[in-house]
């Protein structure tokens, strides 16, 4: 198009040149550029908890969520429904089907408690683990956070033809041609809801891949984030290599970072050690030795003639014990680079081939790195001692001790060398080795031994990351942080272990679906089991892997209540000892539009309002019944007012918390919702249940 435009503004008549301006224009919005794929189906959900009723839309249980009929009408536990396209009606069993959503379709969803764990009783911070598709559980999280996420963080599947993630309830395979567009169709849903909960001003989305779906993946994020930093990171996560027949041994993944408006990578402490062990290298370090003698341009004796001067050593060459004047005029020259007299040795910068260097620091420079210990001496060989330093910097006075400092642009960009008294801090480049990062190691051995057995395959390891979210949290110790891809529960896991490093109190919430896999799936099936039954649901991996890994992580036990063994790396804490952290287990349910409406479901209702308000304390829980005109939760931060009749004393009880800011008010009316908000002095204020439903609503039309 960059051509025809310039053929255009080429042409003389300024009407002509405009009319077909215009056309080339609208040709050029009809044109797809960069990634082209093609838009499947949209996907489809199965709604267990909602009760098969005249209208609806069901799919058999055991079949294809996407191949569904509409619901005519139910008598004595049969249903007739008809098929979209078709006109002759069928009988099925009421108990072998599932009311289904398709994509675009209104949800109003709803949390239901299953269970929680509270190693903390007297701290506020709660984290949540959301069993749901997560693109359903992505629209209630836009509800909730819309622009306040600090920091996702996903792993979603690798889509290596293994048939290990599903499109329309139906694994993909390598025989699938269409894999790679169902991949992309797939992904590019959900990160537009991501990309709405990510903080426009300083955030991160950090996306992990294999080489399979990388270059599309890259494309995508450049298409849909073209206002944001993306940068790739290669790393080792698997030492030995993975096994792919005919081809090489996969040792590493891919990490895209995309980082929103003000977001920067935050130096880590070398002290912390880059949780490296064995693998830790001193460039990894920021630490990079050079060469005294100067190569490249400006290495000649000519271009600094202050730096051609010799260096002495003693009569064994293994030290230097000190350093002579400048060599003037230039006429005069040293008989070699290695002149030997009766008591000491002096090297000059002299190159192999003959003609005069230049050394790189002066005199004064060098005697303060050698006092320090930054100038190392190799074996004298060839008529040469090799010398090397410490690359830049300058000694400096810092509580009275001698130090060397590395860069000068403020604190977080300085690199102190002492081990001794001082933190180390460094970025890494893109290439990353990390020997805590194998999977093998820190993933599945680890979850293994709270399991006493394989119950999930290829887990992340817990330091890999760790250390990826420090990179963007470290200075957000209030950090929210989302995966909705938690697989195992890693995320989680690591943003505990990062908030007892360093006393943060980060929030995390994941998102899992409790899929079996298909191996578990056909045994279910030919055991008589049906998805939603109990037996399938307990073997599902919310269930029987991510909450598990979190109750254990954070009582510091396995699952048969033995204590971890071993401290977590880089630090002197002990797995047994857990995290004083909390978190609640919740399915992702949907509820009935008009039920809400008429304040029918305010129970259940209530822990997406306490999501909503942030989490803080306990998620408050109504019996069975329960129907108050008020709620007042000084521990969870928020007030409820469920009958406006009761607004006087609503208001009477609020004054006496002022540490309640967030209220919610149920009425029908615009204008007696602005009247109550206008008496009450608090910061956040949401109209019941106009706010949800209009919302839900609103976004099914987007979609």
């Amino acid at each position: 198009m960059a051509a025809i435009n310039d053929l255009v503004r080429q042409i003389a008549d300024p009407d002509l040149r405009d009319r077909i301006q215009k056309e080339v224009d609208k040709l050029a919005k009809q044109k797809k550029f960069g990634l082209v794929f093609e838009e499947h189906l949209p996907e489809c959900t199965p709604l267990y908890d909602i009760p098969v009723k005249p209208g609806a839309k069901v799919a058999l249980k055991a079949g294809s969520v996407d191949d569904f009929w509409r619901v005519l009408r139910l008598k004595d536990g049969k249903v007739v429904c008809l098929k979209r396209g078709e006109t002759e009606a069928v009988e099925l069993p009421v108990e072998s089907l599932v009311t289904i959503a398709e994509f675009g379709d209104p949800i109003y969803p709803y949390l239901k408690p299953l269970d929680s764990v509270c190693n903390a009783p007297d701290s506020d911070l709660w984290h949540a683990l959301i069993e749901a598709d997560n693109y359903h559980a992505l629209q209630l999280l836009e509800y909730l956070y819309a622009g306040k996420v600090d920091c996702i963080y996903i792993d979603p599947p690798y889509n290596t033809g293994a048939r290990d993630w599903k499109y329309n309830n139906d694994y993909v395979d390598g025989s699938d041609t269409y894999r790679h567009s169902k991949w992309l169709s797939f992904m590019e849903k959900r990160l537009k809801l991501a990309k709405k909960l990510l903080n426009p001003r300083d955030s991160v989305l950090i996306v992990t891949i294999d080489e399979k779906e990388y270059l599309h993946l890259g494309c995508l994020l450049e298409e849909m984030f073209p206002e944001a930093n993306v940068q790739m990171v290669s790393s080792i996560i698997a030492q030995k290599g993975v096994y792919r027949k005919d081809s090489f041994y996969r040792t590493n993944e891919y990490l895209f970072m995309v980082q929103m408006g003000e977001s920067t990578v935050v130096p880590l402490p070398l002290d912390a050690q880059w949780q490296l062990g064995k693998n830790e290298s001193a460039a990894a370090k920021g630490i990079v030795w050079s060469q005294l003698r100067r190569s490249g341009t400006g290495d000649l004796r000519t271009d600094s003639p202050n730096l051609f001067y010799p260096i002495k050593f003693n009569r064994q060459g293994t030290k230097i014990v000190g350093f002579g004047e400048a060599l003037f005029p230039l006429s005069e020259h040293p008989s070699g680079a290695l002149e030997v007299f009766d008591d000491y040795i002096q090297l000059w910068p002299i190159k192999e081939s003959g003609i005069e260097g230049r050394w790189q620091l002066s005199q004064s420079e060098l005697a303060q790195r050698l006092q320090s210990g930054y100038v190392k001496t190799g074996k004298m060989k060839d008529n040469t001692i090799p010398v090397s330093y410490l690359k830049r910097g300058s000694i400096q006075k810092i509580d009275s001790k001698d130090v060397l400092v590395i860069g000068h642009e403020g604190p977080n960009n300085t690199v102190i060398v002492d081990s001794s008294d001082y933190k180390h801090e460094f970025v890494p480049g893109s290439q990353w080795n990390i020997e805590s990062h194998d999977a093998t190691y820190q993933g599945s051995q680890m979850i293994n031994k709270m399991f006493g057995e394989a119950r999930f395959s290829f887990p992340k390891s817990l330091y890999a990351v760790h250390d990826t979210i420090r990179f963007f949290v470290a200075n957000k110790p209030n950090a929210l942080i989302i995966d909705f891809f938690a697989g195992s529960g890693t995320t989680l896991h690591a943003v505990n272990l990062l908030n007892a490093e360093d006393g943060g109190h980060r929030r995390c919430i994941m998102v899992t679906n409790n899929e079996v896999s298909e191996a578990e799936a056909k045994t279910l099936t030919a055991e008589g089991h049906l998805p939603g039954d109990e037996e399938w649901d307990k073997l599902g991996i919310a269930r029987y892997v991510t909450w598990p890994r979190t109750v254990c992580s954070i009582e510091g036990h396995d699952v048969k209540g033995e204590p971890l063994k071993g401290n977590y790396l880089g630090s002197d804490l002990p797995m047994a000892d857990g995290f004083r952290a909390n978190a609640a287990f919740f399915q992702l349910g949907f509820l009935d539009k008009t039920a809400v409406s008429l304040g029918m479901q305010f129970k259940e209702m209530l822990p997406v309002l306490w999501m909503k308000a942030g989490c803080v304390g306990k998620c408050h829980e109504l019996a069975d019944g329960q129907n108050p005109d008020m709620l007042i939760l000084p521990e969870n931060r928020f007030a409820v007012l469920v009958n406006e009749q009761a607004f006087a004393a609503f208001e009477e009880a609020l004054a006496e918390h002022p540490e309640i800011q967030t209220v919610f008010l149920a009425t029908d009316y615009e204008v007696n919702y602005r009247s109550m908000v206008k008496n009450l002095n608090v910061e956040q204020s949401y109209q019941l249940y106009r706010d949800y439903l209009d919302h839900f609503r609103l976004s099914a039309g987007r979609n």
